[in-house]
């Protein structure tokens, strides 16, 4: 059988359909559907249950060393409260996982880790642990997403806090509410963790009270797609380095003192065989994950990872991998969709601007955060 969230009992009653994801029994989209949700997103403000997601926390003596020894990025002079998009690497300079880290304190990190990574990031980081550093899972707490334009004001009205002041990338705490400034959408918003029982309260005020729209899986996905985000196990696995994944960005420049740097730094070096890319379809279609992508001759050269039709500019976008010679923007390809070859060209990510907190000053656009 199937786990549930806290927030089950909503989603069984309102979800208009509801399926298997990472274990866990969660609502794909509700009565008004996955373009309406996703629409929402874009301009107003829409909430998701990511309580299957889990949540741990690092602490002890070293433990910002330690980080630095199972990751690429630096966190040595991170500021208190700052969150950090990175990923877990392998011995080989594959990905684990991609995650967010935030650190608490010098000797205390807090970390959102993959629903379907849950219980092999965990082990994978036990594995590793040095003397002194513990691991605690809070399985006692749900991880509520509001995303969206109005998210400030409606989080700000609900908890009776000034948000406005909280940064990008930015943890603080309400008592047993912790608020992060952060998302997967590419829109400004918040990841709230609170204590299960409190959950489903909360999740309904934002609904009742404030006319937030619920949003499942699929608006998820349609939404981290438009801004370029990659989903582990489909557009990053553990056969993927940082680099090829384009994921340059979370690799600090210092040292290559981690699990798997020696790869990862050759690649930086000598540059990488494949890369992932964004496509845009010029001819009409839907292309989705396995599509084989070819060159002019009708030579493959890659593969879609993740594919759907973006709401916000609709028309049919992707993600994959290509030969590195094929990687610029504007270079012409064509997709093999059940034997038609479909035109379309290398794009630019993201897809859709990005409207977080802090995206006039500085945005990201190959990750989920900076």
């Amino acid at each position: 059988m199937d786990k549930q969230t806290a927030l089950y009992p909503y989603h069984q009653a309102n979800a208009k359909s509801m399926g298997e994801f990472a274990g866990y029994t969660m609502p794909f989209y509700y009565e008004a559907g996955v373009l309406a949700e996703h629409k929402a997103v874009r301009e107003n403000a829409g909430l998701f249950d990511v309580s299957h997601m889990g949540q741990i926390a690092l602490k002890g003596e070293g433990v910002i060393n330690f980080i630095e020894t199972i990751t690429p990025s630096a966190f040595d002079k991170a500021a208190l409260g700052m969150a950090k998009y990175t990923v877990l690497t392998n011995e080989a300079g594959g990905i684990v996982d991609d995650l967010i880290i935030t650190k608490l304190a010098d000797d205390h990190c807090f970390a959102v880790i993959n629903a379907g990574c849950k219980e092999k990031d965990i082990a994978w980081i036990e594995s590793h642990l040095p003397e002194g550093i513990t691991l605690t899972c809070y399985d006692e707490r749900a991880l509520i997403a509001l995303q969206g334009p109005k998210a400030e004001e409606i989080l700000s009205k609900a908890l009776g806090e000034d948000l406005s002041t909280l940064g990008y990338m930015r943890m603080t705490h309400y008592g047993d509410v912790w608020v992060s400034r952060l998302g997967y959408t590419g829109e400004d918003g918040f990841e709230i963790s609170v204590l299960e029982k409190e959950a489903l309260p909360l999740w309904n005020r934002l609904i009742d009270e404030y006319g937030v729209v619920p949003c499942g899986l699929a608006a998820r996905d349609s939404l981290r797609l438009e801004m370029g985000y990659p989903l582990y196990g489909h557009d990053i696995d553990a056969t993927t380095s940082p680099i090829e994944a384009d994921l340059s960005w979370v690799v600090r420049k210092r040292d290559a003192d981690y699990i798997g740097g020696e790869v990862v730094a050759a690649h930086v070096e000598k540059g990488v065989s494949r890369k992932r890319v964004a496509l845009a379809l010029i001819d009409k279609g839907i292309a989705r994950e396995g599509v084989k992508i070819l060159n002019a001759d009708g030579a493959e050269i890659g593969a879609l990872t993740s594919g759907g039709h973006s709401p916000s500019l609709n028309k049919a976008i992707a993600m994959g991998y290509v030969l590195s010679e094929y990687s610029a923007a504007d270079t012409e390809v064509f997709l093999d969709v059940r034997g038609r070859k479909l035109k379309a060209v290398i794009a630019k990510l993201p897809f859709v601007e990005a409207k977080t907190k802090s995206a006039k000053t500085a945005t990201n656009n190959t990750g989920k955060a900076a």
